[in-house]
């Protein structure tokens, strides 16, 4: 689904649906967490991507 729906974006799309998610940065015991909130209309597919980030191998 998330490349169907932000496959046509422009960066500029993109930028606004990324920085203006609705979201938490909370860090405890040496932790950052980002919760999302659920009823944010693109949080499946902010969350998609970021299990897509975490697949890939760390280069450094």
């Amino acid at each position: 689904m998330c490349e169907r729906v932000v496959g046509g974006w422009e960066p500029r799309r993109l930028r606004l649906r990324l920085f203006s998610t609705a979201a938490q940065l909370i860090t405890t015991g040496r932790r950052h967490i980002l919760r999302i909130a659920a009823h944010w209309p693109w949080t499946d597919v902010i969350t998609e991507a970021l299990q897509r980030l975490t697949v890939l191998t760390n280069p450094g």
